[in-house]
């Protein structure tokens, strides 16, 4: 295999660190949580406690001003061990960079703290159920009344971390004639008159991962409330924007990271498990499919790779990310295929792991944008257009 140059002994270290802390507070509950349908909320704290959130945030408002790559130990290690239910990187790496890139003073002294220690989960509302990957679709208002505050109406669906959340990034129209250039973001908090949280919806895989529906009936905010504040009234979409590279690429890294886990439980399995008086690993088909897998595994885990570095120069762009997208969380749904097939009627047993990531995976190719969006995305950077 190629030896991955990505990181350093600090992020190894990191990682033993990050594993240990899996092994004592996520590994022994992750069972009961996809039971009960979401995460306790301690692991939340814990995380806090131990400087696991928010990590790249600078100091002065909570974090550790560390690289992003601490984050993409931290997302690789939850993938392999399959802890889908832990939502630490939204919360992490998409929710505090909004306030952080965007957001006023104020606004980042009032809730970034709060993110980093864990006192208050984040989540961010975009979708709606009759607006997925179309974010100019968005339907839900919110509008600028004669005192200056803002009325906001509408529902949001499919919100990761929706159910323990405390603060939401909500995506709303306060210039619905406008298009794209009438989206704003604004910062919701629990407990906000008219703001509800719906029923927790049950998926088909991610079943510790507490998605929610959101529900605006009036929920009347100042302009404080505004995601940085008027200056950005009708910008949220350039932010939305400019944020997806780093987004979609988590999604990547984290397809990776669950595809090799799932071909390293399948070589182990196959080696162990015998069938017609030899090992299911003896078989032609079994070694050639699976040395098939971790070639394209290894190709794509390298493409991820350069994808994170260009990330630490800025230097990623929204194409090559959306190819990352789109390429690896195919290949993560393939592998997981192929490695369901060859545990057998073992595969279909929810106390397998290749069990669970199989039903993890699916998901994968839908949010952060489909892929089909994603190669409509390519096609538009090669100069090309179905318009």
């Amino acid at each position: 295999m190629i030896e991955r140059t990505l990181f350093s002994a600090d992020h190894e270290a990191f990682r033993d660190s990050f594993r240990r802390f899996m092994d004592k507070e996520i590994a022994p509950h992750h069972d009961a949580w996809e039971e009960q349908g979401y995460v306790d909320r301690a692991v939340w704290d814990k995380a806090g406690e131990n400087g696991f959130l928010c990590m790249t945030l600078p100091e002065a408002y909570g974090g550790s001003d560390a690289d992003k790559l601490y984050s993409v130990v931290q997302m690789e290690e939850l993938s392999r061990a399959g802890f889908t239910g832990i939502g630490y990187g939204l919360h992490s790496e998409i929710v505090a960079p909004y306030i952080l890139h965007y957001g006023t003073e104020a606004q980042k002294q009032k809730y970034l703290p709060k993110l980093a220690s864990g006192e208050m989960v984040g989540a961010i509302a975009m979708s709606e159920p009759a607006a997925g990957s179309d974010l100019q679709g968005v339907k839900t208002t919110a509008m600028l009344q004669a005192d200056g505050t803002y009325l906001i109406n509408g529902s949001k669906t499919f919100i990761t971390n929706g159910w323990h959340a405390d603060l939401v990034i909500l995506v709303a129209k306060t210039d619905p004639a406008a298009g794209a250039k009438g989206t704003s973001l604004f910062l919701i908090e629990r407990g906000m008159p008219g703001f509800e949280k719906g029923k927790r919806l049950k998926k088909l895989g991610l079943k510790a991962q507490d998605t929610s529906e959101l529900f605006f009936d009036n929920v009347k905010v100042s302009a404080d409330q505004l995601l940085g504040g008027t200056a950005m009234q009708g910008k949220g979409f350039i932010c939305l924007m400019e944020q997806l590279p780093w987004e979609r690429l988590q999604i990547a890294i984290g397809g990776i990271a669950a595809a090799q886990a799932a071909i390293d439980w399948t070589v182990q399995y196959v080696k162990d498990r015998k069938v017609f008086g030899q090992a299911v690993g003896n078989y032609q088909n079994t070694r050639y499919t699976l040395a098939e897998l971790q070639t394209e595994v290894q190709v794509a885990r390298v493409f991820v790779d350069k994808c994170s570095e260009l990330l630490l120069q800025d230097k990623l762009d929204t194409a090559t990310a959306s190819m990352a997208k789109y390429w690896c969380t195919d290949l993560q749904c393939k592998v997981m295929d192929e490695c369901v097939q060859l545990h057998g009627g073992y595969g279909y047993m929810w106390e397998y792991p290749i069990t669970r990531a199989y039903a993890d995976a699916r998901v994968q190719r839908i949010y952060g944008g489909t892929n089909e969006i994603m190669k409509e995305v390519i096609s538009r950077s090669m100069g090309l257009s179905g318009r």
